[in-house]
């Protein structure tokens, strides 16, 4: 048995709760309360841990819906391709659950490989699943379908596809509803969310495949999961608060910083504040990371002119951002970077800091957010805002 008392924290589950104490005991939190008594806890066992978090606010652990964790990339050729990512990069970023995916290379790079490396890093200490698919129309796939990769295997919880890119394969609406369909039926035999998450670039196209499948079949609009929409297209931002308003989940990328980036896309925090702002519920916004992925650049003519890495510490980036820049509330930054991700991949002891869920925490300094603890399942991976846990091949 594994126990870990919390000591003392300013809760956030992600409704504020005041100053508490967190029981965990092996992966799961089994008791939240004031001043929990050390003593009676030593009878049980008394190589009990405690963490003084008493300057800290504790939050649940980061859920990035959208990592390469297996490397991507290879536009402008095989030098360009990105390397797996460490245990070590997620754990200071406060991720404790992640979902891999393949992006524009879908022949070259294995589905097989990436499940393999969601695996080990499960056994390195996080939580882990991916999405069958990449750009390219037909999925490429691990078993012969889509159907079948997330029936039956554990860690696929829906499929990737990319729309409206010049690296896309640029299918049908009929073509896409199929591969909606069959995501849709998979995740109902599977018990599992079976979403389409959409890598969404700048054409016209836009959402128009979303809002025709929508009104033209009995698809729930929750089966997608578009991404990258926080561009500064002001057309596709109208479509994008049309698709909120109707109960559609919005993907908003972090990490936009820099002259180029920032020219071509709306800062995450801001773009929060513009949809609340035009009706959208928090509930239905989400920010993922792309991290470890390839930043290509392209000019003007669809030209390769360069390219470097996204990084996953933007999640937390984000977070600070949202609430030290943008006043948005600590209950709020925490929906869009844990409670609603969790909800929407029906990853249900996730998300939430209560009794019986996971035991996935951090713990950050009151005053300037800095991660001072990570806790995955249980296991303390950062400790004193030092990483105490490393993948198997990584230097300590």
């Amino acid at each position: 048995m594994c126990i870990l008392l919390i000591k003392d924290g300013d809760v956030y589950a992600p409704e504020p709760k005041g100053k508490k104490d967190i029981l965990v005991i092996n992966d799961k939190i089994v008791y939240i309360d004031q001043n929990i008594l050390t003593p009676a806890l030593n009878v049980i066992d008394k190589n009990i841990k405690i963490i003084d978090a008493s300057k800290c606010i504790i939050i649940p652990g980061y859920i990035d819906q959208h990592v390469h964790i297996n490397g991507a990339g290879g536009e402008g050729g095989p030098q360009y391709r990105t390397p797996p990512i460490q245990l070590s990069e997620l754990v200071k970023a406060g991720i404790t659950s992640v979902v891999g995916l393949l992006g524009t290379d879908g022949f070259a790079r294995s589905l097989k490989a990436l499940l393999m490396k969601a695996r080990a890093l499960e056994q390195e200490g996080i939580s882990t699943w991916i999405y069958t698919g990449a750009y390219q129309y037909p999925s490429p796939t691990i078993t012969e379908s889509i159907l079948s990769d997330i029936i039956l295997i554990d860690k696929v919880i829906g499929v990737k596809i990319a729309l409206s890119d010049h690296r896309a394969s640029h299918p049908t609406v009929d073509e896409f509803i199929k591969v909606t369909s069959e995501a849709r039926a998979a995740g109902i035999l599977a018990g599992k969310a079976g979403v389409v998450h959409i890598h969404m670039g700048g054409e016209k196209l836009g959402l128009s495949y979303l809002f025709d499948i929508i009104r033209n079949t009995e698809i729930p609009i929750e089966q997608f999961a578009p991404t990258h929409l926080n561009k500064k297209d002001e057309e596709l931002f109208r479509q994008v608060v049309e698709f909120g308003k109707i109960g559609g989940y919005i993907d908003l990328t972090a990490g936009v910083s820099g002259e180029e980036k920032s020219s071509q896309s709306i800062i995450p925090g801001k773009a929060i504040k513009r949809l609340l702002k035009n009706g959208v519920s928090i509930e239905k916004i989400t920010i993922s990371s792309d991290g470890n992925g390839s930043l290509p650049k392209f000019n003007e003519k669809k030209e390769f002119v360069g390219m470097s890495i996204a990084s996953v510490s933007s999640l937390h980036e984000e977070f600070i951002n949202m609430v030290k820049e943008e006043n948005i509330s600590i209950e709020e930054a925490i929906h869009v970077t844990s409670t609603n991700i969790a909800k929407h991949l029906k990853l249900d002891k996730k998300g939430e800091i209560r009794v019986g869920k996971d035991a996935d925490i951090i713990a950050l300094d009151k005053d300037t957010l800095k991660i001072k603890h990570v806790i995955a399942r249980g296991k303390t991976l950062m400790e004193g805002e030092e990483v105490v846990k490393f993948g198997t091949f990584e230097k300590e």
